[in-house]
């Protein structure tokens, strides 16, 4: 009996070891597997009004039906440090290495009128893909979490809600792609604005807020380490843009799309409370 009752005190003790209060802050490093469930609109192109481009009856916008963009999954190091407020209210930041990905291109660029019998671009060509060979993405993210069961508990499920800024940097195009523009699309815009020379290709997205959904569940080993595991999701939707320069700089049009990435991002990681 002296045993049994030894063994149970040394369990509480274990237990009220690997509490989290009020005050405590948690540093987290781990892995992050982005999977992106992406959809997004045709592609508009719109045209820069030229005095020649009446002739080839260019209108000043057109949509391409049956094209659009789409992205890969991705894996990163993230980083996430926690402070407790309570002990069940969290505030979490969230960051890390940004992941980089790819951009595809479908269907067909084809401009309307006497200007789409001069030529036409096929996107989804696989010696074009895909068409941005890189680029990297940004989304640090401030969000609130409550965690369940008491602060004594091993096992702590939470779930979160906050917001991101997101951003993307280091574009690169793929030198076939740009190519290809230049051969078609470009062409056609030249001709019609009366601009000799080979057009310049670029691509930018456009950054934006986000709401962040968050669940996971948290498990003390000890008084300090912990593992960590979690399922995020971001509703996130950037405009992706191809500009088309002319030799001079004259911007001759922009084909964009709004791709909606919609990530769902799972998180193992490796905690450290202090």
């Amino acid at each position: 009996m002296k045993k049994i009752c030894l063994l149970m005190l040394a369990a509480c003790l274990s237990v009220s070891a690997h509490a989290q209060h009020a005050g405590d802050n948690v540093a987290v490093l781990g892995w992050f597997h982005v999977m992106p469930k992406d959809s997004s609109t045709p592609l508009t192109t719109n045209v820069a009004p030229t005095p020649i481009n009446t002739p080839l009856r260019l209108p000043s916008s057109f949509t391409s039906a049956g094209t659009s963009l789409s992205t890969n999954n991705a894996n990163t190091v993230g980083l996430v440090f926690s402070h407790y407020l309570t002990d069940h209210i969290a505030v979490t930041t969230v960051a890390g290495v940004p992941p980089v990905f790819k951009i595809y291109g479908h269907g067909t660029i084809k401009p309307p009128g006497p200007a789409g019998a001069l030529g036409q671009q096929d996107i989804g060509d696989p010696q074009s893909n895909p068409i941005v060979k890189s680029v990297r993405q940004w989304s640090p993210a401030l969000l609130f979490q409550y965690y369940f069961n008491t602060p004594t508990a091993r096992f702590r499920p939470f779930v979160g809600v906050g917001v991101s800024y997101n951003w993307f940097s280091d574009i690169q195009l793929s030198q076939n792609f740009v190519h290809s523009t230049q051969e078609n699309l470009g062409a056609i815009l030249a001709a019609g604005a009366g601009k000799p020379g080979t057009t310049q290709v670029s691509a930018k997205a456009s950054s934006s807020w986000a709401p962040v959904f968050n669940a996971g569940l948290a498990y003390n080993i000890t008084d300090h380490w912990g593992l960590v595991a979690s399922v995020t999701y971001i509703p996130l939707k950037t405009t992706s843009s191809v500009i088309i320069k002319a030799a001079d700089g004259t911007e001759l049009g922009v084909s964009k799309a709004e791709l909606k990435a919609d990530p769902i991002i799972s998180f193992l990681a490796v905690s450290y409370k202090f």
